[in-house]
């Protein structure tokens, strides 16, 4: 479609259709959001207003569009955060809460 070097091209949402520039899939297509991902690798509520964002100006611009339907594809995919292992002090307590019954 764009040639060899379409894959380089950053996969943006094009305004007011909010399908991807580069590929034309509803936006984020799957090249946006593994962008996306690397890019906010470590700002999770970073990545979180941006796509906040973009679902505020899609609701914008196609407000015959079912908003649960933007919402689910401009934020719900985010993957949930990962859990962190409990800590030595939480497995303790657990401990003493179980002894204690």
């Amino acid at each position: 479609m764009y040639g060899p070097h379409a894959r380089f091209r950053p996969h943006t949402p094009a305004r007011p259709s909010f399908r991807c520039r580069t590929c034309g899939a509803p936006w984020p297509c799957q090249p946006a959001r593994l962008s996306l991902l690397r890019a906010y690798r470590n700002d999770r509520i970073g990545l979180l207003v941006y796509l906040a964002s973009q679902l505020q100006r899609a609701l914008q611009d196609l407000p015959t569009t079912d908003p649960r339907e933007l919402a689910a594809r401009i934020v719900y995919w985010l993957p949930a955060p990962a859990e962190k292992p409990p800590t030595t002090r939480d497995h303790q307590d657990s401990w003493r809460v179980m002894a204690s019954c």
